[in-house]
């Protein structure tokens, strides 16, 4: 059964990927996660299981999905970050 954040993701689920743009999970930004710096190439998208971003490995030199930590979704969500 897919979830509903694969196929249409809820409103509150946009606001989050609208918020975590807002500090600097967009396009064109510059990120530093799992002990390696990230150049976003997406915008923050629902993936099914949470959100994610594509980014490309400043080491490796190649893209990836990086899924959003849940710690930085709650606070998201809660509104502290925004």
């Amino acid at each position: 059964m897919d979830s509903p954040m694969k196929t249409s993701p809820s409103a509150e689920v946009q606001e989050i990927c609208d918020r975590l743009k807002n500090i600097g999970y967009a396009i064109s930004s510059r990120i530093r996660m799992y002990g390696e710096e990230f150049e976003v190439i997406s915008n923050p998208y629902p993936d099914g299981k949470g959100i994610s971003v594509e980014a490309l490995s400043r080491r490796e030199k190649r893209a990836r999905v990086l899924r959003i930590p849940l710690p930085i979704l709650q606070t998201v969500a809660r509104g502290k970050a925004a």
